[in-house]
């Protein structure tokens, strides 16, 4: 496995591309908006610059550059040996990006895996030839610093795709944990009362969202649930918090909340705009 396609250059995808980049694989990083393609390219770039800087980069800046490239049509991933998804969070749309790789006909040996952070990869695979050769691979923000990777068997995901699998996030020098496919597989699951309480809190008036974030703090958390949701994104957050909510049957504690989807209407997205449950320079 030496060729590494991604798809989606948001937030994830440039973190998932900065990690292999730095474990000596050469990235192919696709997405239909040639603008976002062209940022990523940047940004990614960016990273490596001040880590140059710092005296932290183990290769020279240009061998780093060389394995990147941008694809602008999923042909181009043909000769990926692993396809990471990292688009927005909506079954129909991951389903959609499936079908698409598959028809093109890469080969069965490719692995596809989806970076969802909630989604079944057994609903995800149902639309596969070969669902076995299809698993999670689920990131946490940002992708190339932190460690967990929450790797995702379906009931349909061969041994083989398994390993495959957990040597690359091995080669990350990432820490792999294999995870039931059950909806927010382990951290989401968990993650969704430390969202949902607090905001739940907020809306009935107990206490101030800045107070429940200082107080999460001085309980050991390193980041308060706001200061959190907006740093994934408040609407991806709530995005998340929808598909678990819908996948559970609808069971009530893990309702979305009136007062994110507020700030979702109002555009009040978290860092990524400069506002959103606080005020961020842009």
């Amino acid at each position: 496995m030496e060729t590494i396609g991604i798809c989606g250059a948001g937030t994830m995808g440039r973190g998932i591309a900065i990690a292999c980049m730095q474990a000596g694989y050469r990235v192919r990083l696709y997405d239909i908006r040639p603008d976002a393609l062209r940022n990523a390219e940047t940004a990614i770039m960016e990273h490596f610059q001040r880590a140059e800087a710092k005296g932290k980069l183990s290769e020279p800046l240009d061998t780093l550059r060389a394995r990147l490239e941008l694809a602008t049509t999923l042909v181009e991933l043909l000769p990926c040996d692993l396809i990471v998804e990292a688009i927005v969070e909506n079954r129909a749309a991951k389903q959609e990006l499936f079908r698409a790789l598959e028809s093109l006909g890469i080969s069965p040996r490719t692995i596809i895996a989806s970076n969802t952070s909630s989604i079944s990869i057994a609903a995800l695979a149902s639309v596969l030839h070969h669902p076995e050769r299809c698993i999670g691979l689920h990131f946490f923000n940002p992708a190339h610093i932190m460690r967990l990777v929450e790797v995702v068997r379906s009931a349909r995901t061969s041994e083989e795709t398994l390993q495959r699998a957990l040597a690359f996030v091995e080669r990350l020098g990432k820490t792999p944990v294999v995870v039931r496919d059950i909806p927010g597989f382990v951290v989401n699951r968990i993650a969704r009362n430390y969202y949902n309480e607090a905001l739940r809190l907020v809306t009935e008036g107990v206490a101030a969202l800045e107070q429940i974030d200082r107080l999460m703090r001085s309980a050991g958390f390193p980041m308060g649930p706001f200061e959190l949701m907006d740093l994934i994104g408040v609407d991806v957050n709530m995005d998340v918090t929808r598909s678990i909510y819908e996948q559970h049957f609808h069971e009530p504690r893990f309702a979305p909340s009136l007062l994110q989807q507020q700030y979702v209407d109002a555009g009040l997205l978290g860092r990524k705009v400069g506002r959103g449950f606080y005020a961020y320079d842009t």
